[in-house]
């Protein structure tokens, strides 16, 4: 099977090689893909080399799949033509998520929805992922009628910029800025750039991904995002009201019993997630477990998981796992 990897000289296209690998995807050919000034480069797979091409050159090469992680404006003109050309297109960009004709998946949640028309399909924002891994199987259960979610989310979120920026603030050298504040000892309450409302898009994708992603529109979303000096995954403050009563226990139960998912919950011995035991990691953790006692039918949660991988590379292989046992890539 012939599979593109648009962005592949990323931090985000490094992940998805490495995770295709991991997962031995059957890649028969790899078509790595990135900017122009990139082309010629070699890409390491599998202890093979292969020298990243042009994005015309590798739709000539009519790939199975293409993985796209280059940013929205590229996957908004590159996408269309690689489906024109019978490629099955899973974009890591905003460009197409909200987009009414195209499935925005998260292959847990909602895989099967996806037909063989889909050539293009949407990977979600890394934030809106893992909150809703957690949350799915306790929507069935006793039906979402709010939340409210802060995020803690790594630089690695941002890319190689924000990652060169910490560590150079860290080890007291200049060099070039990714934020337009420092990041090391600091936190920076603004991910990607404020709205007309005073939101800014990455707060807006979590609220509108969250309806489309579990199919119900009156769930009521607000969120803040924040970034913070970390690179080992995103981490997550949330407080979900429901219409049902809940038992706490029956909620432990289920979130243990739900695929992808791992609950670190013990407060004697200060079990709990977080980033540094999260990176490298597929999963989604949860912890401190509780009960909101401001108000009724109210549940906290603390989710954290590496945002390259389940957040990104990880989600996007697992849809064309997916799409691959049914038959429908081939």
């Amino acid at each position: 099977m012939k599979v593109s990897v648009v962005g592949a000289t990323g931090l985000v296209g490094n992940k998805i090689l490495q995770v295709l690998a991991e997962r031995n995807f059957p890649v028969t050919e790899l078509i790595p893909v990135a900017s122009e000034k990139s082309v010629g480069k070699e890409i390491d797979f599998k202890e093979k080399k292969y020298k990243v091409i042009s994005m015309e050159n590798a739709i000539a090469a009519k790939p199975a799949l293409a993985i796209f992680s280059a940013g929205g404006n590229t996957s908004l003109q590159w996408a269309p033509l690689f489906a024109e050309a019978g490629t099955t297109v899973i974009d890591n960009s905003s460009a197409w998520r909200m987009d009414k004709t195209k499935k925005l998946i998260v292959p847990e949640i909602n895989a099967n929805i996806l037909t063989a028309d889909d050539k293009i399909i949407a990977n979600p924002n890394c934030s809106t992922i893992q909150m809703v891994v957690a949350l799915n199987p306790l929507h069935k259960k006793y039906t979402i009628k709010r939340v409210v979610v802060s995020t803690y989310q790594s630089v690695t979120g941002t890319g190689k910029a924000a990652v060169d920026q910490l560590f150079n603030e860290r080890n007291g050298m200049e060099g070039a800025m990714a934020y337009k504040h420092k990041i090391d000892l600091n936190v920076i309450p603004q991910i990607d750039v404020f709205l007309d409302n005073g939101y800014t898009k990455e707060e807006m994708k979590m609220v509108n991904e969250t309806c489309k992603i579990l199919q119900n529109k009156s769930i009521k979303v607000t969120a803040t995002t924040v970034r913070i000096p970390v690179i080992g995954g995103h981490s997550e403050s949330i407080n979900v009201e429901f219409e049902n009563e809940f038992d706490l226990n029956e909620v432990k139960e289920i979130l243990s019993n739900t695929p992808g998912i791992i609950v670190q919950n013990d407060d004697a011995a200060q079990l709990y997630p977080m980033p540094l035991n999260a990176h490298e990691k597929d999963e989604v953790f949860v912890g401190r477990i509780r009960r909101d006692e401001s108000q009724p039918k109210t549940l906290n949660l603390w989710i954290v998981s590496d945002n390259l991988r389940k957040g990104a590379a990880t989600n996007a292989i697992q849809i064309a796992e997916y799409l691959l046992s049914k038959g429908l890539l081939k």
